[in-house]
């Protein structure tokens, strides 16, 4: 039976690895690096650094562009559900094409396979036989909650996780709110009375860091965020929304 380890590396500090995804690492005879391109080579060096200090040759390094996400389409789900379905055509390639039977592929997940991440719902839809493993990793949601040195969670009251586009659709649902990837800075709308712990590039040399209530600091998180962007030509970023007089 061919084997797959989904390994989670943390958000991008190479100590964010933890030994069971070192260990797994070493175990793996095939790594795959799906490379998101000029602009983001930084990601896919991280992985072949990763690789280089704990691999165990001999291995191999299978590399292939990510394919390109509709961006202009209007109907965002459907977008990147075909853009996952391209994603699950290279993974069962690499399955069947560079894993001999017995072999161990490794595919180095950014952050946490479970947390915001489309590599496991793209591995369902690959129709060759194989066993898979994963293996946690520190989640910018971890990064994030460190980073500012506060708790995800207050006593007796949930978290909500969203995107942008929910939270400008809905507003703020909970007294917490734990938002990934906000294009629109949508956390302008939430109104008074909220506290934002915010972050981009968490575990990079590059990290940015912003905390305030959101009347104050709204202003200089988008100056930060486009600056940002404009320098590097990505952007991830991470925030919770917390109101200050929880049950007003």
């Amino acid at each position: 039976m061919k084997r797959l380890l989904i390994i989670g590396i943390g958000t991008g500090d190479p100590d964010h690895l933890t030994f069971q995804a070192a260990k797994a690492i070493a175990a793996a005879d095939v790594f795959l690096i799906v490379d998101k391109g000029e602009a983001k080579h930084d990601l896919a060096r991280l992985r072949h650094d990763l690789i280089e200090a704990h691999g165990r040759p001999p291995y191999r390094v299978v590399e292939v562009r990510d394919p390109e996400r509709d961006r202009t389409a209007p109907a965002y789900t459907a977008a990147v559900e075909d853009w996952r379905s391209h994603r699950a055509r290279i993974y069962e390639s690499f399955i069947t094409d560079e894993l001999a039977d017995g072999q161990t592929g490794a595919l180095l997940v950014w952050g946490d396979p479970g947390v915001y991440d489309s590599t496991l719902a793209a591995l369902e839809e690959v129709e060759a036989e194989f066993a898979h493993e994963v293996v946690p990793g520190i989640s910018s949601i971890s990064a994030l909650t460190a980073r500012h040195r506060v708790a995800l969670t207050r006593v007796g009251r949930p978290v909500h996780i969203t995107t942008g586009r929910r939270l400008a659709a809905e507003g703020a649902t909970a007294d917490d709110v734990l938002v990934m990837l906000d294009a629109a800075c949508s956390f302008t709308e939430a109104g008074a009375g909220f506290h934002i712990y915010w972050g981009a590039y968490l575990g990079t040399p590059d990290e940015i860091l912003i905390s305030g209530p959101v009347d104050e600091v709204a202003d200089r998180i988008r100056g930060a965020r486009a600056e940002a962007r404009a320098r590097k030509g990505w952007i991830m970023d991470t925030y919770l929304l917390r109101r200050t007089s929880p049950g007003s």
